[in-house]
């Protein structure tokens, strides 16, 4: 089965309302992919939580890589760039730390945050 490595390279929040009854988050994650060691070019995906849904990582739809159709796994992709924005930005956040906070509203943000992740993926087309 084919390695796919993900290197994020920033996130881009477009925006964010934390701690009302309009709680939602859109954002974008840009990053590389890399296959078995060989770069596959830079891709993106849009990040964005069902609104009025509480603020988790559970709550969060994560787009497919845009414009890429090589070896993936969703579930383990969506996990991973869930679980990084959540990072970034939650009430224990390593950037912007929402704890306690209620009403908050943000936009525009850019965290330029490398991470890396890696995953087998089945077969040799992306599955979805």
């Amino acid at each position: 089965m084919p390695l796919v490595r993900i290197n994020v390279q920033k996130c881009v929040q477009d925006s964010q309302e934390y701690g009302s009854t309009d709680e939602h988050m859109v954002s974008r994650v840009f990053y590389s992919i890399d296959v078995d060691g060989a770069s596959k070019g830079n891709y993106y995906s849009d990040i964005k939580q069902v609104v009025g849904s509480a603020y988790s990582s559970g709550n969060m739809e994560v787009s497919r890589p845009h414009e890429y159709r090589g070896p993936y796994d969703h579930n383990v992709f969506s996990d991973e760039v869930a679980g990084y924005f959540c990072k970034l930005v939650s009430s224990s956040g390593a950037m912007i730390s929402l704890g306690g906070a209620t009403n908050v509203r943000m936009r525009n943000n850019t965290f330029v945050v490398p991470y890396h992740f890696q995953f087998e993926a089945g077969g040799a087309v992306a599955s979805w």
